[in-house]
């Protein structure tokens, strides 16, 4: 009997598939999928050596997660759907905790603690509340950076949430996320215009809050997370670009018009202060201060003064 369906979407996940699939392997009763966005390192053969009971679905080209998880939910065929990062390794009985937690009639969403490499819980990442434009200016305009623990960023990150406790939440983090058939189904799972990652977990949260569903934090389903297995591959000029763009998306679809426009003043100022930040020599770890300033004009460009990308004005 399938008690739930966990879905695993790779993305040159590599370094990460095996140990996750084989911790999986030991929880009973969960059936295994994994839908590949065209990963180039080899990620699904070390998925097929290391499970071969595993569904294995082969994209031509990279959806998003948003898309590849639907591909997944699809074919799943437990009333539980676990969406679960591949550098997010279970430990053992995280699963049936899960499915403990989803017990009652109006839960439709649980998370787990996700752990660090050295045991403790991963604070800021694990749960976190909706975005407001208080908490969005912090990270924008640098203040979460010069100054962490900001009553802002203290909230907007649950920095001071007691991760013993089980308790009620409002969006514990997409590496980790299970969802009941029928909660998912009430929303028509991922909204996948939100591409190729970022914010389609908050979206998909926030939905099923406003359907009456309640999401819970269950501090029993531990997972060990190294984190950003996919995205720090990314380019810098694609990681801004995407994040900035995804998330002028969510407020367009969740805010009023005024705090969009309040939004793009945001990130206009942020870049502004990026670039003297990456002139003066404080440019991100992995790019120059040319690759920096080119990647903070470009989200001006398309997030703030909204010009097409130069993908969609060559097919114009």
């Amino acid at each position: 009997m399938i008690a739930g369906s966990v879905i695993l979407v790779t993305y040159n996940s590599a370094g990460s598939i095996e140990r996750c699939l084989g911790a999986l392997r030991g929880e009973e009763g969960w059936e295994r999928i994994v839908v590949d966005n065209a990963s180039r390192d080899g990620s699904l053969d070390r998925a097929k050596a290391s499970d071969p009971e595993a569904r294995l679905v082969e994209n031509d080209r990279n959806l998003g997660f948003a898309a590849a998880a639907n591909q997944g939910a699809q074919l799943a065929r437990g009333d539980i759907l676990f969406f679960l990062n591949p550098d997010a390794v279970p430990r053992p009985g995280a699963l049936r905790a899960l499915a403990s937690a989803l017990q009652p009639p109006d839960v439709g969403t649980a998370g787990g603690l996700l752990l660090r490499d050295d045991g403790q819980p991963d604070r800021g990442f694990s749960v976190r509340r909706f975005p407001t434009m208080a908490a969005m200016a912090a990270e924008i305009l640098l203040l979460n950076r010069l100054w962490p623990g900001n009553p802002i960023n203290r909230r907007y990150r649950c920095l001071d949430l007691d991760y013993t406790k089980a308790q009620a939440v409002d969006q514990p983090a997409g590496a980790c996320l299970a969802v009941r058939r029928d909660a998912w189904a009430s929303v028509a799972g991922f909204d996948e215009r939100f591409f190729p990652v970022w914010f389609e977990d908050v979206d998909l949260c926030l939905r099923l809050c406003e359907r009456n569903w309640k999401i819970v934090y269950c501090p029993q389903a531990q997972f060990e997370h190294s984190g950003g297995h996919s995205v720090n591959k990314v380019p810098l000029a694609e990681r801004q670009l995407f994040w900035y763009r995804n998330l002028l998306r969510y407020f367009r679809k969740h805010k009023t018009p005024a705090s969009v426009a309040a939004l793009r003043v945001c990130i206009a100022l942020g870049m502004g202060m990026r670039s003297i930040a990456a002139l003066a020599g404080s440019a991100p770890r992995d790019a120059g201060a040319g690759e920096a300033l080119r990647a903070y004009a470009r989200v001006v460009r398309e997030c703030v003064l909204g010009a097409r990308p130069a993908s969609e004005a060559a097919q114009r």
